[in-house]
């Protein structure tokens, strides 16, 4: 296992084990103060244990070499286990957040001592902050390494592992303070209704998670090319070569975040011989893997110009 894979592994383990602890903790508090927002967190930390326990088998599914089944290797295993676990988000955070927020409503609620919620959403702030951290951590250092914003990386990254805890951690955070906002509200005034309005944001706010995760997993399972600019600097890399003509087609396809496949159909010179091509070919493809480490394979078809 590489470092990055490495790293993303330790992050989304880092997440896993904080939110198991969190989920428990709120549960307690949830039930001993009544508070449908303390469950609705409990939720929200059990739905993220799941998502994290797919984000593993994700990452250690997509570390398998390739084989004669699957000669373009199981890249693709890690955006099934990560659409997945955002349908854990959605379904086991969001709706039943949305749920008991909606049954506080109209049931109505009797605020409990909410003491011991408030010691654990104190814990769990200092819990998901170390794990966001560590989180942001991995994605400040991708992103200097591309040297783009840590938005714009966590926007476009295919490492959706990274995106996925990042995320989740943030969403937790607010969370958390949404938590906090409807135990206060209820004990100053002695109505339900904040911690039911609480609980139905937290929930609102995990489907507009699991929404942005899931399109993202699916745009990547659907195929998703090289950026432009890096479509437009392998184009270059190909025309620079004195036997190249044009390139008449060129194909990129992510097959993980340090794993992208380029294909091209190229127009040779009609004086340039076979052994010419294929040195040609083979110079090509050492350029294009030299300047970008994350294509790991490179096919290139000689056709003929259109006449």
């Amino acid at each position: 296992m590489g470092e990055p894979a490495a790293e993303s592994t330790f992050t989304v383990l880092v997440a896993a084990l904080a939110n198991l602890g969190i989920a428990v903790a709120k549960a307690v508090a949830g039930v001993v103060s009544g508070s449908s927002a303390m469950l609705s967190e409990a939720a929200h930390s059990v739905a993220d244990t799941v998502t994290e326990l797919m984000l593993l088998v994700s990452l250690r599914s997509a570390r398998r070499p390739a084989d004669e089944d699957h000669p373009l290797g199981y890249g693709g295993a890690r955006y099934i286990w990560a659409l997945l676990a955002s349908v854990a988000t959605f379904v086991g955070g969001g709706v039943f957040a949305v749920y008991d927020g909606v049954h506080t409503l109209t049931h109505g609620e009797v605020p409990g001592d909410p003491l011991v919620s408030y010691l654990v959403l104190g814990v769990a702030l200092l819990l998901e902050g170390y794990s966001l951290r560590t989180g942001l951590k991995q994605a400040r250092g991708e992103a200097d390494r591309f040297g783009v914003h840590v938005k714009h990386y966590l926007r476009h990254t295919p490492d959706t592992a990274v995106k996925a805890v990042v995320m989740e951690d943030s969403a937790a955070l607010v969370g958390l303070v949404l938590a906090a906002g409807g135990l206060l509200g209820g004990q100053l005034t002695g109505s339900g209704v904040w911690d039911g309005v609480a609980s139905l944001c937290i929930g609102v706010l995990l489907v507009y998670v699991a929404w942005v995760l899931g399109r993202a997993n699916a745009e990547l399972l659907i195929g998703r090319p090289l950026p432009a600019p890096m479509r437009a600097a392998v184009r270059d890399s190909l025309l620079a070569d004195p036997h190249v003509v044009d390139v008449l087609e060129l194909t990129t396809l992510l097959q993980g975040p340090k794993e992208a496949l380029v294909a091209a159909k190229v127009n040779f010179r009609d004086v340039s011989t076979a052994a010419d091509i294929e040195v040609a070919c083979d110079r090509m493809a050492q350029r294009i893997q030299a300047r970008f480490p994350a294509v790991s394979r490179v096919y290139l078809d000689p056709t003929p110009g259109r006449r």
